[in-house]
């Protein structure tokens, strides 16, 4: 179901993590936020192992020099035609796995765009929650930067953007759209923790589609209202979703799948990109 919220201001119970983080900055403060997740047992038993796909054809892995001369991964997967226009894909905690090189997959076939899966974990992969864990608390947010602007230089200088991730990945879709600015025209968040700084928002030159969870016990109602309200504090315009189902609820490899649910969103994000290409 769609809507676009412009609730009440509800930040208070953000502004108290802000004071609390007061000397961080908002980049690394929204990372740790969503990184403390992974200490819960709940959370880690909500993410059970995936369970292993077949990789589809089509795709190949690629690497990329970084502004400090080491080497960025992803996965290319390309359209069927001549364009500049690309989509980049965030993985979930697990890292850069088959399933998420499958949806790079699919995504280039349904939208005939360019497709690039970017790795923020430079080449490491989970296959249980404690390796996921121990990954994402050892993704640094500058070195995330520096993997995302590697990528659209890689790209080249007339590639523009849409992002799209999941979970841990979809706190980084947000954070990419405000890294390369002008050049994104769309951005797609799967139930992954947004940013909450309205000044930092003011710097978005696109619109959100949220993905929202309604039983996610982390990436919560109270979550989604306040960056709603710091959406339309800075102007922008955020296009909520929600859904009955639990986090992680389009992954079909995870147990947590809702197929229903999947399919809708998945629908949903295809017709939100699909508009911006024209």
């Amino acid at each position: 179901m769609l809507r676009i919220i412009l609730p009440a201001l509800t930040l208070l119970c953000w502004q108290a993590c802000q004071q609390h983080h007061s000397g961080r900055s908002q980049l690394a403060m929204c990372h740790a936020d969503f990184v403390s997740f992974a200490n819960e047992l709940a959370f880690q038993q909500a993410h059970p192992a995936p369970q292993p796909v077949a990789l589809l054809h089509g795709g190949r892995p690629v690497t990329f020099l970084l502004e400090d001369s080491t080497i960025g991964h992803g996965f290319l997967a390309l359209a069927h035609r001549q364009t500049n226009q690309f989509l980049l894909l965030f993985h979930e905690w697990w890292g850069l796995n088959d399933h998420i090189r499958n949806e790079a997959i699919r995504w280039a076939h349904d939208l005939n765009i360019h497709v690039l899966a970017v790795d923020l974990y430079d080449g490491k992969v989970a296959t249980s929650a404690d390796e996921a864990r121990r990954l994402m608390q050892s993704c640094q947010p500058e070195r995330a930067e520096r993997i995302i602007r590697g990528a659209a230089a890689f790209l080249g200088e007339q590639a523009n953007f849409r992002t799209l991730g999941w979970c841990f990945g979809g706190s980084w879709s947000l954070r990419a759209a405000l890294l390369l600015g002008q050049r994104v025209k769309g951005c797609v968040v799967y139930y992954g923790m947004p940013e909450q700084s309205v000044e930092r928002l003011k710097a978005l030159h696109t619109d959100v589609l949220f993905i929202h969870a309604k039983r996610d016990r982390w990436i919560t109602d109270e979550v989604v209202s306040a960056f709603a309200d710091s959406m339309r504090l800075a102007g922008k315009t955020l296009h909520l979703h929600e859904y009955d189902a639990d986090h992680a609820f389009a992954n079909p490899t995870g147990q947590r799948y809702h197929e229903p649910s999947a399919q809708e969103a998945r629908a949903t994000a295809l017709n939100y990109l699909r508009k911006t290409l024209q």
